[in-house]
């Protein structure tokens, strides 16, 4: 279940995304585990943003570069020469999608081929992880968690350029790299909360900036439904899946990774969580036809990352929200980022452990 802090010791590794969300978090874990990573993302575009918060840049070499620059990525990643590449890099918000449809197109799939595009050739490489999401799916808003061998689809454009990259990721790992040796897996996570993202539209963020400012939360759908995990659940996924293809190459394909299927939870579910762990909060809630249209339920099958990597959730619900919203009251009394994420590790690495050795 846990990275293997040996194996990842030395490695050069090349992480798309890095100042974002997740990205900033997997940086920090890579780091820890004494890897040597070069990042490539955009600057970021949050204020704050946990890159700056937790000191990211400290511990990889920080390379500001947008994807859909084609040269300039192929340059990055020759330069680089990385033995593992990890792609987060993207547009990952499905209401900015809407907005802004071609720059989210853009960004997801042919930010995505001129990523592997520049591996081409490449000697290094190994072994691939390029992250897209739970909604590449066709969602017919059925009762049925969505296995890797379903139907891809997506309504909106986030939801359509995911699954617009994955068919760009099976192609470049057909026609390409599996010829150089080269194992390539998408993984497809879903929902993640954690302290130190500030992305507008995000639930937990959203309700941290309203309830410290004495305003009410605005929920949209309550009763929309999703498989929502604490950030390091994914990331600890991704690590465990590069490792395991490095060993063996034919596990390389596309994965589902989240909570088991019964603990998907409602909008409204989380936000009384978060307010519980708050102590206080106003919430005013919509209805649940209001908006632009987000699916109203989805959850994934994991089987196959249980079966086949030994990946399982390792925090509940109710641990990733009460940590999610416990790290955001402690920064905001002043505490260090970096250090509230490096003991949020230390926690689940230790969880992990109790859990991989209880029969």
């Amino acid at each position: 279940m846990l990275p293997s802090a040996s194996f990842w010791q030395g490695k050069r590794v090349l992480l798309t995304g890095h100042t974002g969300f997740k990205g900033a978090w997997l940086a920090l874990w890579l780091s820890r585990m004494g890897a040597e990573v070069t990042g490539i993302s955009l600057a970021p575009f949050t204020q704050p943003h946990l890159f700056g918060a937790a000191q990211v840049v400290d511990g990889l070499e920080s390379h500001f570069c947008d994807i859909r620059d084609a040269r300039g990525v192929a340059f990055l990643v020759r330069q680089a020469r990385p033995e593992l590449v990890l792609h987060l890099a993207a547009q990952a918000l499905v209401r900015p999608g809407y907005r802004e449809p071609l720059e989210t197109f853009a960004t997801n799939v042919m930010g995505t081929a001129h990523v592997l595009d520049g591996l081409r050739g490449l000697d290094s490489v190994r072994a691939v992880v390029a992250v897209t999401t739970d909604k590449v799916y066709g969602n017919r808003e059925w009762f049925y968690p969505y296995r890797e061998d379903d139907a891809l689809g997506g309504h909106d454009p986030y939801s359509a350029s995911k699954a617009a990259s994955e068919m760009v990721i099976a192609s470049y790992s057909k026609s390409y790299l599996e010829e150089q040796g080269v194992a390539v897996a998408s993984a497809r996570a879903g929902n993640v909360i954690g302290g130190g993202d500030w992305s507008q539209d995000r639930l937990i963020p959203d309700a941290m900036r309203a309830w410290s400012s004495g305003e009410p939360l605005q929920i949209r759908r309550p009763q929309s439904t999703r498989p929502w995990q604490h950030v390091l659940e994914p990331l600890a996924a991704y690590l465990r899946l590069a490792e395991q293809m490095w060993l063996q190459p034919g596990l390389a394909g596309a994965y589902n990774f989240g909570p088991l299927t019964h603990e998907a939870a409602t909008v409204r579910e989380v936000v009384q969580l978060a307010r519980r762990s708050y102590g206080r909060g106003e919430v005013v809630w919509g209805e649940v036809d209001e908006g632009l249209h987000e699916a109203g339920w989805l959850a994934l099958e994991t089987a196959k990352a249980r079966a086949t990597l030994g990946v399982q959730p390792c925090w509940p619900l109710a641990e990733a929200v009460g940590r999610t919203v416990q790290w955001y009251r402690l920064h905001g009394e002043g505490a260090d980022a970096c250090e509230l994420c490096e003991a949020d590790i230390l926690a689940y690495e230790a969880a992990a452990l109790v859990q991989e050795q209880t029969p």
